[in-house]
């Protein structure tokens, strides 16, 4: 539900908020007080249409913010959602969920599931044919869910045949270009005989051949300093010190470390002649080694960035040209899939059917009952329910509310015969019936009370007490019978601070409450309409 609404910038608003309450939220006061204003704001934060022209005048930005609690909500902190929009006179728009930046359409759709505004011009989910299975699979409930939950299930399996049916095999011709393409990669990778680890050896090797001349040069100078200096000068010193070893444990001792440094030194003067051994430059063998590591750069380029990924992808290629080569039993297999879920699907969606063609049965009488005690006693709603070959998410059927306002006249769509204040009275009577399965936590009613009065207007109280009691309701009348069952009364005034007409809006106590339904009732408060306002009032604080 909404807890707070903040506007700032609005017509003639300058920067109010309104604490709303649950159940129903009736709103009051002067014609062009600015009531309006505040189901357009509101319109304005489910992501409705702004123009420049509401912006107060004087100021460069308008702002709505608005607090719900709603604890049962993914996006909630604390069970709160704050949702506000900010629109600047350049054009410019920010929406924000909880701090979050979305765009207008993301607004919009995330509050598609938090209210509905219904008024003269803001019907559009009783518009959009869309809505109108909800309406009616919500009527029905339990009684049908299990059978789209299964529906679904088969619905979703189907799509994704189809999906790979569609991306995946083309026709032959594209069938062919895939394999030649998948065929050229794998010889080419083949060919090359990729061995893990080669890439690295090469490295080495070119970089031995192309040092061949510093690496014999070094060598040679280690050589000459190890053989003809170092070893030489060790091995006379081992036979002078042996001379004085049998002196000193210590003689001894440097004696065999002598010896060992001779042996390690004789040691590393073989490996140094081997390494000689094998420096060699051969400018063909260089060739050879530059040409292999080109070749391997450039299938890397292509491939993968190392011999491993290649060789994957080498094998991947390989398991793709097979399931290409065996395609045709494959779609073979997924096309007997296909039909038996189409057979599933067409039972299921008949099944649903026929439940949806007596659930709309039931509906319309419950409906039309609502209308005859709305005074639409001429009006009649009907719900064609028509079984199509299409599958859609929800079943097979295509679901349409018509209406037929008078007698002796066809019927038609709602768009294109029933007024707005009718539009209203409509909704009103469907979310009267809907009230307890309707999932939408609060309903807007914009002057639904238009061109009514007497026994319509105790019709349209009562409805609205009603559904009050399963959702928030906010409200705008101008009718005492309304006022009367509200839980919450609000009165919006204007006054003119500093040279400015502001719109006020006050919560109203019960004293309150009981003037403004006798100012309503009569245009005058006085004793006899104040016993009237009583009246009402009573009827309400006894129920």
């Amino acid at each position: 539900m909404i807890t707070n609404l903040h506007i700032k910038n609005i017509g003639i608003i300058d920067d109010i908020e309104i604490d709303f309450n649950k159940g129903l939220n009736v709103l009051t006061g002067e014609t062009g007080a600015g009531k309006s204003l505040v189901i357009g704001s509101l319109n304005i934060i489910a992501g409705g249409r702004f123009s420049k022209d509401m912006i107060r005048k004087g100021k460069t930005h308008s702002f709505v913010e608005v607090c719900l609690y709603e604890p049962q909500s993914e996006h909630a902190i604390d069970g709160n959602i704050i949702i506000s929009r900010e629109i600047n006179s350049n054009g410019r728009n920010m929406c924000k969920i909880n701090g979050r930046m979305v765009t207008v359409n993301e607004l919009k759709e995330f509050m598609k599931e938090m209210l509905e505004i219904h008024g003269q011009n803001d019907n559009q989910s009783l518009l959009d044919h869309k809505e109108h299975i909800k309406y009616l699979d919500n009527f029905m409930g339990k009684e049908i869910n299990q059978l789209k939950e299964a529906y679904k299930k088969e619905y979703l399996k189907l799509n994704e045949i189809k999906k790979e049916l569609k991306e995946n095999f083309g026709d032959e011709k594209e069938k062919q270009r895939k394999l030649d393409l998948l065929r050229y990669q794998f010889n080419e990778i083949e060919q090359a005989k990729l061995i893990e680890g080669e890439e690295e050896e090469l490295h080495n090797k070119q970089k031995r051949i192309q040092n061949a001349e510093k690496i014999a040069k070094t060598l040679n100078e280690i050589n000459l300093a190890i053989g003809e200096n170092a070893i030489d000068l060790i091995s006379d010193s081992i036979r002078k010190i042996e001379k004085i070893e049998t002196i000193d444990s210590n003689y001894q001792e440097t004696t065999n470390r002598l010896k060992s440094v001779y042996y390690e030194l004789q040691e590393i003067a073989r490996d140094v002649a081997d390494y000689q051994e094998e420096v060699y430059f051969d400018e063909e063998e260089q060739k050879e080694v530059e040409e292999r590591l080109d070749l391997i750069f450039s299938l890397k380029r292509k491939y993968g960035n190392s011999i491993q990924e290649m060789l994957q992808y080498k094998d991947e290629v390989e398991k793709e040209i097979d399931r290409i080569e065996n395609l045709e039993q494959y779609i073979r297999k997924l096309k007997q899939n296909k039909e038996q879920i189409t057979k599933v699907l067409d039972n299921l969606g008949n099944q649903i059917h026929q439940l949806r063609q007596i659930g709309a049965k039931k509906l319309v009488s419950k409906i039309n009952q609502n209308l005859q005690d709305l005074e639409m006693k001429n009006a009649k709603i009907n719900i064609h329910v028509d079984y199509v070959e299409e599958y859609y998410e929800t079943g097979k059927d295509k679901i349409e509310f018509y209406i037929c306002t008078n007698i002796g006249e066809d019927e038609k769509e709602l768009n294109k015969i029933a007024s707005g204040g009718e539009m209203s009275r409509i909704m009103l009577a469907i979310k009267t019936v809907l009230a307890n399965t309707d999932k939408t936590p609060v309903l807007i009613f914009d002057e639904i009370d238009t061109g009514i009065s007497g026994k319509a207007a105790n019709a349209v109280a009562e409805k609205l007490n009603k559904i009050a009691k399963n959702h928030q309701v906010l409200c705008i009348s101008h009718l005492p019978n309304i006022a009367a069952v509200a839980d919450y009364n609000y009165f919006i005034s204007k006054n003119i601070i500093h040279e400015r007409t502001q719109t006020i809006v006050k919560k109203l106590n019960e004293q309150e409450v009981i003037h403004e339904i006798a100012r309503i009732s009569s245009g005058e408060v006085n004793e006899v309409t104040i016993k009237y306002a009583e009246k009402l009032r009573y009827k309400k604080l006894a129920s």
